[in-house]
């Protein structure tokens, strides 16, 4: 029997978002608890006395390693091996495991469903997933480019291809999921076939205090003169990005309001943005021979008009072009491309939430014979 009403756990490094959906993906019951330390089971169980009773529970996961796949039924060898890949992803696989502990100990009785950012992007061909390092390295410690945001990349190439009037299963869609943390991917018949992170979520576009690709020759030279890698770290994961260009703790909207009213640094700072996210967009549909939807998701794609309208500024090459009014405009999903070009231009609300609970209602019924 296939679970109606799903629970879906998603932690962040300093928050842990549940809502309860229905069959329709209806959204009952939802709560965000602020919980920076750890997560208190009195919050769990409120929230849970308030939704009322559940057949399933999907967590988010961020790291499913080279193991992980795809949605995987919970028990505790699962818990430890998911703990075992805490070091690839520490801000955030910790607060996981956290959720699915309290939640596990509030239902102790329900099936339980690990869904991973890293599964969707398992699919990846060589050419784009092979660093070229040492073949030793590559095997002893699994270096690879995984991939991140797979769930929302997952749910907003879908709904793009309904919106649109493709056929996913033949579509090619470059998926921007544009938040705090920033990634794209290339997405052809419903597959990731590339994208911008890499081994960690380090990798790829400038992001709100994450640098993004830097040259790891100035790493090296920087160490070399006493930086320290804690230093390091700090700086390439918490102090840099949006927040190293303009300040305001890289918060896209402030930067934007900075920008708008003559703030220089905080202007430049959004060309810099617009810049990497443009020729990312572009390396994404050269991996499919062109693209035929582009996708905007995330807090700054769904919300910051400007941005999506300087990424595509340079891309008519690519059949991309923009109805300046409908992006102006937008709310919601919307379609934001100009009534004649090639390529249509959606922008999609992000919903990993239903991406978890569609994997989790697959996995359970699967088991259940059905």
């Amino acid at each position: 029997m296939s679970p109606d009403r799903v629970l879906v756990v998603n932690a962040g490094s300093s928050t842990v978002k549940m809502s309860v959906l229905e069959p329709n993906d209806t959204v009952v019951c939802a709560s965000t608890i602020e919980c920076p330390d750890e997560i208190p089971d009195g919050a769990v169980s409120g929230f849970l006395r308030e939704a009322g009773p559940v057949d399933a529970v999907g967590h988010r996961v961020v790291h499913g390693g080279a193991e992980f796949t795809g949605a995987t039924r919970l028990d505790p060898s699962v818990f430890a091996r998911i703990a075992g890949l805490a070091p690839l992803a520490p801000l955030h696989q910790g607060r996981a495991l956290a959720g699915i502990d309290a939640v596990r100990r509030a239902l102790p009785g329900v099936p339980a469903v690990a869904c991973f950012d890293t599964a969707f992007h398992r699919t990846l061909p060589a050419e784009a997933s092979t660093y070229a390092l040492p073949e030793d390295w590559r095997t002893k410690w699994g270096l690879r480019r995984y991939g991140f945001h797979g769930l929302s990349h997952a749910y907003a190439a879908r709904r793009a291809c309904e919106l649109a009037g493709v056929d996913p299963a033949s579509a090619r869609v470059v998926s921007c999921h544009l938040g705090a943390g920033a990634s794209l991917a290339a997405v052809r018949g419903g597959e990731s076939v590339d994208t911008t992170m890499g081994f960690t979520p380090a990798e790829g576009l400038v992001m709100a205090t994450r640098a993004g690709d830097v040259d790891p020759g100035l790493i090296l030279w920087l160490q070399r003169r006493g930086v320290t890698v804690d230093d390091l770290e700090q700086a390439l994961e918490h102090g840099g990005g949006m927040a190293a260009l303009a300040g305001h703790g890289g918060d896209m909207r402030a930067i934007r309001a900075a920008a708008e009213a003559g703030d220089r640094r905080a202007e430049i700072a959004r060309r810099i943005y617009a810049y990497r996210l443009r020729a990312k967009i572009a390396a994404m549909a050269a991996a499919m021979g062109g693209p035929d939807v582009l996708a905007f998701t995330g807090g700054v794609g769904e919300h910051d008009d400007a941005i999506r309208a300087d990424a595509v500024g340079e891309l008519a090459f690519l059949g991309v072009r923009l109805d300046p009014r409908a992006n102006a405009e937008a709310h919601g999903d919307a379609d934001v491309g100009a009534p004649d070009a090639p390529v249509r231009t959606l922008v999609v609300t992000a919903r990993e939430d239903v991406e978890i609970a569609r994997q989790t209602r697959s996995l359970v019924t699967s088991e259940n014979g059905q």
